[in-house]
């Protein structure tokens, strides 16, 4: 994840919008407490996560990964002001944490959490997507784009995390290496899919922003 030059990367975020003082606080709380901090949005991709929602104003956001809420404020921000934004994690030791901050956002009656399985409980959920924000377990990014597309309104959008993947994505993949090469894979299929238009962007890990046609 760090293969983007520090002096762009604090260029970059110095020229951003701040966090503000919850997210700052829940970024500072992530990296004292929890593991795999890395897995947090960040500033400068939170700016960018928030100001994509605020430009596609979505009434109904699917996020796909929780992890401990950042991202889920930042794109709650752009929420229309009936609009929802449903967040699905696997880990419900997480629960507390995201609760705290997303009350804290003042986001509780919008931000809805569930706990298990997304391959499960993705077709359970009756709504119209206008964002989809997919961060979770790699191997399935090609699962869960699937279960989605046909739930996403045409102009709609799906946003997929980590899709550089540190770089590996260019890299000679390592038999063993299971993630890079779904990675891969998930890359391939979107971009070859007739449905959606696709670009790739290098902010941070990696974000494949699709739009439906």
């Amino acid at each position: 994840m760090d293969f983007i030059d520090s002096k762009i990367q604090k260029y970059s975020e110095d020229h951003t919008d701040k966090e503000s003082d919850i997210l700052k606080e829940l970024n500072r709380e992530t990296h004292l407490k929890i593991l795999k901090p890395r897995m947090l949005s960040g500033h400068l991709q939170g700016r960018a996560l928030s100001m994509f929602s605020k430009m596609i104003a979505p009434k109904y956001i699917l996020e796909i990964g929780t992890y401990t809420g950042y991202s889920a404020i930042c794109m709650a921000e752009g929420l229309q002001a009936d609009g929802k934004l449903i967040t699905i994690d696997i880990n419900e030791e997480l629960e507390s944490i995201v609760s705290k901050y997303v009350k804290k956002a003042g986001y509780e009656d919008r931000i809805i959490q569930k706990f298990g399985n997304a391959l499960d409980i993705l077709p359970e959920l009756d709504f119209a997507w206008d964002l989809v924000f997919i961060d979770a377990d790699k191997d399935n990014y090609a699962n869960y784009y699937d279960l989605v597309i046909d739930k996403v309104n045409v102009g709609g959008y799906i946003i997929a995390d980590n899709v550089l993947w540190s770089g590996k994505v260019v890299e000679e993949v390592k038999s063993n290496d299971k993630d890079t090469q779904a990675l891969i894979e998930f890359n391939k299929k979107v971009h070859t899919d007739n449905r959606v238009e696709n670009i790739l962007l290098p902010i941070r890990d990696g974000l494949m922003i699709l739009r439906k046609k």
